[in-house]
């Protein structure tokens, strides 16, 4: 019976062998009943009646000619199709529900043919039997093979799209810019899967510090936007603000953080897409057909929108392609939140930076300055380079250039500390090097005082011309040394030229090492010679030559023109051609000599009948520059001065007056006792006169050498006629 169930079986194979396309068609009708979903994929749609067809054809030539299991092979158009399932991302579930549909209809239209060939029951019981574990046997070895061909096509399909989110990760962040990463968020999203990419941001995630949920309907602003090869393009203007009815699509997404697929039709475009009228007419005739829209969420708030529309690919975006553009749009929100916050914390520190910084260096008749700050254009941020020109007592000024390590808000606000201790202590009159040992406690008692203590430190530059000498004096604290530029020189042969010299100077340690010595260099300047003080971003870069980038200060400045404004403008074109990796603070200042017709000096003798004779001089040369009007009050801060001098100091003493913008009264002894202003009782004899020189002149004060000490006080000169001199000496 056995023989007989197989001889019939196989009659019965090749009987239907000319109906194939009937019965693969009844089993067609039934598969697109049961999964009507695989049908809106045009590829699966396609493959499928080939697929089941060689089927059908496959498993009729099996009972027809030998039932061996060995030679089984999936059709090439079945494997296709679990191909496809797998890019698409169907389960794997539904493959093998495919196959049992499939195989079930092909036994009941057997059934049926055997049927309606025999009236034998027993042969058709047979039958039955064998040809259901032929069935078993037949799909399990073919399923085998099927599910094969999906795992590697599914594993292909999970290759490319760990590779699109490598991709993605190294294309999308490159830069701390808001606009630069949504415009690289939507050119990955066009270069892989979508015709369209739209990036839109909350308007308060560009404009506040800290995110809260925005009121309904939130205003959007179009950041980004791409198409992808091939396809026209749909101009929309970039910057255009824009808001989401309340209920819609994209502000559900926004409110819950969880992307939506949307199907549309040309006709039926849904009217939040369009920014504008013109933009919705331009939509329509473009023809979208599948929309994802995808959150831009970063530490649980949102930040805006991402839009990903399809129009030539007939196929709708899948599930995959969905949590591909989560994934990369996850990681472009990380970015676009870093960037803003980079921005906001920049435009602090740099605000704050600028604000500590002087807005305009005073005029000063000892030398003309011109400064320029630079702030950095990496991903650093804003540092804490400083510069400063203060004035001192006896027509000297003090020329300031420093440099705090670090970034951001942080050195800024140590700059501006740093700053203003350097001004307190520039008004007590310090030589540089004790100034900068001062400076140095301030730093480490900061990092004693302040959790960030490691990151505490500084260098600094501090100079000190006096223009009746010419002598410059100056330290560093770890700073770059300035550079000397002398006076124009040239004859008529020849074109005018500077002198540049990069002096050897001692450098001590930066600030905030403490217990090693800082040292003052001194050295004499020409009248008109120029001062070049910088920080190291000048000069020092990864990037650049040090030996061809100190060639090219060298050429600037020998080469300089006239104007300081325009010597500075040189110096940032030539030696930074793009945006420097670090600050830049820059002071450059040309020096100026006071001549013997405005500086009177006098030795005078350690004996109190010389205040009168003292007093005399003065007033002589007072009519000499034409100040008679301000005899009285000169007359009596010589007297007390000398008088204090005399009494409380020892010889040598010299009174000196010096003539600038001020009038200058100071009087020097070999004793560094100071003197300080104290309150007379009524019936006290002496203890007022510091107190009337204070009262009477517009400053005063003392100032140490290593000679002694000198005390002085400037008054402001009545006559608006009278101007610094500027004369060499």
């Amino acid at each position: 019976m056995g023989t007989d169930v197989h001889l019939f079986l196989s009659d019965l194979a090749r009987g239907l062998m000319p109906r194939t396309d009937h019965v693969a068609d009844v089993v067609l009708r039934r598969l697109r009943g049961e999964f009507p979903e695989l049908w809106k994929y045009e590829d699966i749609a396609a493959v499928a009646p080939a697929g089941l067809s060689e089927h059908v054809v496959a498993a009729l030539v099996f009972l027809a000619r030998g039932r061996d299991l060995t030679e089984v092979r999936t059709p090439p158009a079945a494997i296709e199709f679990a191909c496809r399932l797998a890019e698409h991302g169907v389960p794997i579930s539904e493959l093998l529900r495919v196959y049992r549909i499939v195989h079930a209809g092909l036994l009941h239209e057997l059934y049926a043919e055997a049927a309606r060939v025999t009236d034998s029951q027993e042969l058709l019981s047979q039958t039955t039997v064998t040809l259901s574990a032929l069935a078993f046997e037949y799909v399990d070895r073919t399923s085998d093979q099927a599910v094969a061909a999906y795992q590697r096509a599914r594993d292909r399909c999970l290759q490319r799209r760990l590779i699109v989110i490598n991709e993605a990760g190294t294309r999308i962040g490159t830069t701390l810019d808001i606009a630069v990463t949504a415009q690289e968020l939507a050119d990955v999203g066009t270069d892989h899967f979508a015709d369209l990419a739209a990036v839109d941001l909350l308007s308060s995630a560009l404009e506040e510090e800290d995110l809260y949920p925005a009121p309904a309907p939130a205003t959007l602003r179009r950041i980004a936007q791409a198409t992808s090869a091939g396809c026209p393009e749909l101009a929309c203007a970039a910057g255009r603000t824009h808001s989401y009815p309340e209920g819609s699509e994209p502000a559900r997404v926004l409110a819950n953080g969880q992307p939506l697929r949307l199907y549309v039709t040309a006709d039926d475009v849904p009217a939040w897409l369009a920014t504008s009228a013109d933009h919705a007419l331009a939509l329509r005739a473009w023809g979208p057909h599948s929309l994802l829209l995808v959150p831009l969420w970063a530490r649980g708030s949102p930040l805006g929108l991402a839009q990903f529309v399809r129009r030539r690919t007939a196929d709708p975006f899948d599930d995959d392609e969905m949590l591909l553009a989560q994934e990369i749009a996850s990681r472009a929100a990380v970015n676009i939140d870093n960037a803003r916050r980079y921005t906001q914390e920049r435009s602090t520190a740099l605000t704050l930076q600028r604000s500590l910084l002087p807005h305009r260096t005073p005029e000063e008749s000892a030398v003309e300055t011109a400064s320029r700050y630079l702030p950095s254009g990496s991903r650093a941020g804003v540092g804490g380079d400083w510069f400063d020109v203060i004035p001192l007592s006896g027509a000297r000024v003090a020329l300031v250039v420093g440099d705090v390590i670090g970034r951001g808000i942080h050195a800024a606000a140590t700059m501006g500390r740093l700053r203003t201790a350097v001004r307190t202590l520039a008004d007590l009159d310090l030589p540089p090097d004790e100034l900068l040992t001062h400076l140095d406690d301030v730093v480490i008692r900061s990092q004693r005082e302040e959790e960030r203590a490691d990151e505490i430190s500084a260098t600094c530059l501090y100079a000190v011309y006096d223009p009746v000498s010419r002598v410059c004096s100056l330290a560093s604290a770890g700073h770059v040394a300035p550079v000397v530029v002398a006076p124009l020189a040239g004859d008529a042969d020849a074109p005018a030229s500077r002198r540049v010299d990069f002096p050897e100077l001692p450098v001590g340690p930066p600030l905030g090492l403490g217990g090693l010595p800082f040292e003052t260099a001194q050295f004499k300047l020409e009248h008109g010679s120029r001062l070049v003080l910088y920080t190291d971003g000048l000069v020092q870069s990864r990037t650049r030559d040090p030996d061809r980038t100190l060639a090219s200060l060298h050429e600037v400045l020998a080469g300089s023109p006239a104007s300081l404004d325009e010597t500075c403008d040189e110096l940032l074109s030539a030696l930074l051609p793009h945006r420097p990796t670090d600050d830049v603070a820059l002071l450059v200042a040309q020096t100026r000599a006071l001549d013997s017709g405005h500086v009177a000096t006098w030795d005078l003798p350690c004996d109190p009948a010389v205040v009168s004779k003292a007093r005399a001089q003065a007033s002589a040369q007072l009519a000499t520059w034409g100040l008679e009007d301000m005899a009285f009050t000169t007359e009596l801060v010589v007297s007390e001065l000398v008088t204090n001098a005399i009494r409380y100091g020892r010889g040598p003493i010299q009174l000196r007056m010096v003539l600038q913008s001020t009038l200058t009264c100071e009087v020097s002894d070999a004793s560094s006792t100071a003197p300080h202003l104290r309150r007379a009782r009524v019936f006290d004899e002496g203890g007022r006169g510091l107190l009337l020189v204070a009262q009477l002149t517009e400053r005063w004060g003392t100032r140490h050498n290593r000679e002694g000490k000198v005390i002085w006080a400037e008054q402001l000169i009545a006559s608006p006629s009278t101007e610094a001199p500027s004369a060499p000496a």
